[in-house]
């Protein structure tokens, strides 16, 4: 077998054996495939596309790279959920507690962020002694006892996809279905779930910027996981304005103490219970969606889903009290409010640039060495449709930066105001499973 022969069959639209995709991948792995022929590999896919079973198989051949994680010993349907990344999505923090209060096991393996703000990770990071990194056997202790647990991603889980996704951010070849598809479900796979939800982002804050390409892109990922044994279901969101009102790190855990008390925005928690109620149906609590939503509502209306927070923060260290006392969490020493210079209506956020000045202001990382500031970030003030008048404050900076002229100014451009009301916006588009 010749990497030259496969590059040649793909690039001509043949499909590929599972055997041809594994000795490719598994061959660049190894270092006996060097970066050129891989690339060319790479920009075949591109152009010509997978069929399912190519794309599960390549997917599979990312999982065989590397190690897989061992949850067996955990008891139940195991579910877990993913998001496509987006601005101010701070869902995990919010479905973890809710899902786990009906007794279905949770075992979340997450990432730090890179580029607009922190990753889950990040976000509970600042909650002071919160610990990420759990032992296996801490990680699964926990799960069993109290249906949670959240850890960084270790070990040496699908080094195929991290080696090739490095290449194909050098070969103008990220935004390609079957090769993300494969990309996000290796992990997932990889870290032993038995169920998974998938939340796909749409809209200028995403990476998908079409609701036909997400749409596209969810049902490729649907059918992974179900032609690799694996309960899936994606659901569509909105990502053309930041979800909710916080973009950064320490803030985004209190909006996610709001959520849990009722008293969250009214599109994080649509996306928050939606997801939730999924997942809630996956792992066997409820026979239907509609049940198991109604279920959600009345579990924060209770006052029981913020006790599961606290809960969880207490078993990895943390300091629970944050969640009756939000001065607790790290507070930026700056304050900036961007004001609008015309009146009308919030038409448009570009929730991209919001995530970028958020950035710009310490909440999230340019690369994998910067520090992150906790308190760093932005509250949105002003939502899609709502009325302004020159003076009104669109949002708030937030920062330890004695200079931040240029986050300021990405900021106040994300918004653009018109005479008319927009149309509603809707949260989410579709379920796909």
């Amino acid at each position: 077998m010749r990497v030259v022969d496969l590059i040649n069959k793909k690039k001509n639209g043949s499909e590929l054996t599972s055997e041809e995709i594994d000795f490719v991948v598994q061959g660049y792995t190894k270092g006996e495939i060097p970066d050129y022929q891989i690339s060319a590999f790479l920009m075949a896919v591109y152009f010509q596309g997978m069929s399912k079973e190519e794309t599960a198989n390549l997917t599979m051949s990312f999982v065989n790279s590397g190690d897989k994680a061992d949850l067996s010993p955990i008891q139940g349907i195991k579910v877990d959920k993913h998001s496509t990344g987006g601005v101010g999505d701070k869902i995990s923090l919010i479905v973890i507690p809710l899902v786990a209060s009906f007794g279905v096991p949770v075992a979340k393996m997450s990432g730090r962020g890179l580029g607009h703000t922190g990753g889950t990770i990040d976000k509970l990071e600042s909650i002071a002694g919160f610990r990420i990194e759990l032992s296996p056997q801490e990680f699964i202790n926990n799960v069993n006892t109290y249906k949670m647990a959240i850890t960084g991603q270790s070990g040496n889980l699908t080094p195929a996809d991290k080696k090739i996704y490095a290449l194909r951010d050098v070969t103008a070849t990220v935004d390609s279905i079957p090769l993300i598809a494969s990309s996000v479900m290796s992990k997932k796979i990889a870290s032993g779930a038995d169920a998974i939800v998938l939340d796909v982002k749409v809209g200028s804050g995403a990476f998908m910027k079409s609701i036909e390409e997400a749409k596209e892109l969810a049902r490729t990922m649907v059918d992974i996981g179900k032609s690799l044994n694996r309960k899936t279901v994606a659901i569509v969101t909105d990502m053309n304005q930041p979800l909710g009102h916080e973009v950064g790190n320490a803030n985004e855990i209190i909006e996610a103490i709001d959520v849990l008390r009722g008293q969250g925005s009214e599109d994080e928690t649509a996306v928050a219970l939606t997801i939730a109620s999924y997942m809630a149906v996956l792992g066997g609590a409820f026979a239907s969606y509609d049940e198991a939503y109604k279920a959600m509502e009345e579990l924060i209306s209770s006052g029981k889903a913020i006790e599961k927070l606290k809960q969880l923060i207490d078993i990895q260290g943390g300091n629970s009290a944050i969640v009756d006392n939000i001065d607790l969490l790290p507070k930026a020493q700056y304050h900036l409010e961007v004001k609008a210079a015309a009146n009308g209506y919030v038409s448009t956020i570009d929730a991209e640039e919001i995530g970028i000045s958020a950035m710009l202001l310490g909440a999230g990382r340019k690369t994998k060495e910067d520090k992150i500031d906790y308190a760093a970030g932005i509250t949105m003030v002003k939502k899609v449709g709502d009325q302004v008048i020159i003076g009104d404050t669109l949002c708030i900076l937030h920062t330890n930066l004695s200079e931040c002229k240029e986050a300021e100014v990405v900021a106040f451009n994300a918004f653009a105001i018109s005479e008319s009301k927009p149309a509603p916006v809707s949260y989410i588009y579709d379920i796909i499973q």
